[in-house]
């Protein structure tokens, strides 16, 4: 199988301007590759650097050095480490899904309308992306008489069954999961890790942090270790 994701050299660190410039160094010349059909699991210590290389991987972050390819649906690859503002928004449309651990939209948008703007971000008609976006979230238990209500109106649960409908909906090639089935029942936890099983099985490559150990164990293919730097010899 042919690798989605390839990062290479990757570093990064902070600079705590309130601290007297303090320099904090997070991750140091990190790798990783994911090809189709597999979930790689981000392991390691609270403040190893999972969530930083989780925000790299998104485009959240830039990098101080190293490269982030992505093949994108046509088959050409990006360079996200390189990559223009406009170009870190064409990839979050047609190559990165992500699910974050909180939910951030736009207030008084119907859930629907959340999860059916991906799919409309791609050209799909509004009425087919509301059709779809509306099945996704009842797979997900979300009643039928909240789906056009807004989400910052929901429970915890309900919030993160409509960020999970939402990076589901548009068959991303690359899924970035952080924590997905936090604040989920027994129910919903299936549910999600059936998703992610779906979405190995088209081909897709995804990256998670989970740390519900059995998801883990359920959902992925192999671990990546992620080392505070003052381990690493």
């Amino acid at each position: 199988m042919s690798w989605m994701l390839k990062a290479e050299g990757l570093s990064k660190g902070f600079t705590l301007h309130l601290q007297g410039g303090a320099e904090i160094p997070v991750l140091h010349d990190t790798g990783i590759e994911v090809r189709a059909g597999e979930c790689v699991a981000l392991s390691g210590p609270s403040g190893a650097g999972k969530s930083t290389l989780m925000r790299l991987l998104q485009g959240n972050y830039g990098t101080d050095a190293g490269r982030i390819l992505l093949r994108r649906p046509d088959g050409t690859v990006a360079d996200l480490a390189k990559a223009s503002p406009r170009e870190v928004i064409a990839l979050r449309r047609d190559t990165v899904g992500h699910v974050s651990q909180f939910l951030r939209v736009i207030p008084r948008v119907s859930a629907l309308e959340v999860v059916a703007e991906p799919l409309i971000a791609r050209g799909i008609r509004r009425e087919e992306a509301r059709a779809r976006a509306a099945a996704l979230l009842s797979r997900l238990n979300l009643p039928e008489r909240l789906h056009v209500l807004p989400p910052a109106t929901f429970s915890g649960g309900e919030q993160q069954r409509v960020n999970l409908a939402r990076g589901f909906v548009a068959d991303f090639p690359l899924m970035l999961l952080d924590e997905p089935t936090a604040s989920l029942d027994a129910a919903n936890r299936e549910v999600v890790i059936g998703l992610i099983r779906e979405a190995k099985a088209r081909g897709a490559a995804l990256v998670g942090i989970f740390h519900d150990a059995e998801v883990r164990e359920r959902v992925a293919d192999r671990l990546l270790e992620v080392a505070p730097l003052r381990e690493v010899a």
